[in-house]
């Protein structure tokens, strides 16, 4: 048997093995992406070396590509405005503030700490590690004794901010000399990867939610359909988008904001009586699961891509570690979130364990993931050492986040009890909307 059918074989095992054990893992402090990276070192070059990213790059490039465009997409596919409204100023701040203040001080702090790597390889850095991925934290932004602002804030922060530090990747990629992007300067970058990507995606996801109430008015489509549906919508906004040399992924998270607004335009689609007498079986139910299939989907490929990334990024990395790098890992996950999350936050009236708790749980997960393979496609020349940083700064967000989740949110879901005995009026007690739709901690 071929290397790649033994690496197939090893992928369905660990994806059986943890679904067996799934729900007992769940009241642990051990992960999902824990289970899966760990598995990944295992059977990556220096475990069984079944999975290396010389041999099997274009694989692993797509199912990494196809897990973000699908997160992407149903993510923005769930924020609703009123996720904005309600208590808005905290998914506001930690969005137009702290992001791009996370981007320049990841760029920053790491020009003294990483000699070799040009300006806008420093850059591209910030800009790799600033999205957060809620799912490594999942009771973080679970616990029902964390109040609902801080959850719903981290809830839409994490869906929200992968795909806005999108453009800032885009066009750091675009200045960087010697790369494939750069060839067609900024410029050109600019207009097909943020004009024509975000146009097009607009048009996909509108159309398609269009089209999609169009058919459940009438009774047309079935449920399993219907869910099948948003897969075809959100391939039609990224293929389209790659072909004409565009970002596919800034496409598949435009039209997901369309998609999800255009249907819920009318509000749940109900079918005429006469339709509803011709095929009843086909009527909307009354819960609507229209994104449970891409949900899911993107749930396992999302589990499938921290394999990937323990096999051919972070398994190497522990070959060839230095204590720079280690640093700024380190510095990353803390200085780099909490200190732009800090200020973002100041005259909110957020108490200081708030603001921590806020600062702390910025995991880095899949987006940094998926950006630092992209990084190796697009041949940038520092990507050995970047390569390096994004395994140690992801691996150890896995480990703190995830093993920290638990224990953080029981101590500051004691502190709010507290304190809210304490004084009434908590600005925490702000109403805040992360729980309805889908959320990001599924992943």
């Amino acid at each position: 048997m071929s290397g790649s059918v033994w690496a197939g074989a090893a992928v369905a095992a660990v994806t059986a093995g943890y679904a067996l054990f799934s729900r007992r893992l769940a009241t642990t402090v051990v992960s999902a992406p824990m289970v899966f990276t760990g598995c990944g070192i295992a059977i990556g070059p220096i475990g069984l070396g079944l999975l290396d990213l010389k041999h099997d790059a274009g694989p692993v490039l797509t199912l990494v590509e196809v897990a973000l465009t699908l997160v992407l997409f149903t993510d923005a596919m769930s924020v609703r405005p009123r996720d904005l409204r309600l208590g808005g100023f905290l998914p506001g701040r930690l969005l137009g503030i702290g992001l791009p203040l996370t981007i320049g001080a990841g760029w920053l702090l790491a020009w003294p700490l990483l000699p070799g790597l040009t300006l806008w390889e420093l850059a591209l850095l910030g800009a790799v590690l600033a999205p957060t991925d809620a799912a490594l934290g999942k009771t973080a932004v679970s616990d029902r004794r964390v109040p609902p602002l801080v959850r719903g804030g981290l809830n839409v922060e994490s869906g929200l901010n992968d795909g806005m530090a999108l453009p800032f990747f885009v066009l750091f990629l675009a200045a960087l000399p010697g790369t494939m992007t750069s060839e067609e300067g900024a410029a050109g970058v600019f207009w097909r990867a943020l004009v024509l990507s975000t146009a097009w995606g607009l048009a996909v996801g509108g159309i398609g939610g269009w089209l999609l109430r169009w058919s459940r008015a009438r009774g047309w489509i079935t449920g399993d359909w219907r869910q099948a549906f948003v897969l075809a919508v959100a391939a039609g906004a990224y293929a389209p988008a790659v072909a004409f040399e565009g970002s596919g992924f800034i496409a598949a998270w435009v039209a997901g904001f369309a998609f999800g607004a255009s249907l819920r335009r009318s509000g749940p689609a109900k079918a005429p009586a006469e339709a509803s007498a011709k095929a009843p079986a086909q009527a909307p139910a009354a819960s609507d699961d229209t994104a449970g299939l891409a949900e899911h989907l993107a749930d396992l490929l999302a589990s499938l891509s921290f394999l990937v990334f323990g096999a051919v990024l972070l398994g190497p990395t522990l070959d060839d570690l230095d204590w720079r790098i280690i640093v700024y890992a380190v510095l990353s996950l803390t200085v780099v979130r909490m200190l732009p999350v800090a200020l973002s936050l100041a005259r909110t009236g957020l108490a200081l364990p708030t603001v921590a708790y806020i600062g702390w749980f910025g995991p880095r997960g899949l987006a940094s993931v998926v950006f630092g393979l992209l990084l190796v496609e697009e041949h940038v020349p520092g990507v050995q050492l970047l390569g390096r940083v994004i395994a140690v700064t992801v691996a150890l967000s896995i480990l703190l986040h995830g093993m920290s989740a638990v224990v953080l949110a029981k101590r500051y879901g004691a502190w709010y009890r507290k304190a809210a005995d304490r004084r009434p009026r908590l600005r925490e007690d702000l109403p805040g909307d992360g729980e309805a739709g889908h959320s990001p901690t599924a992943r």
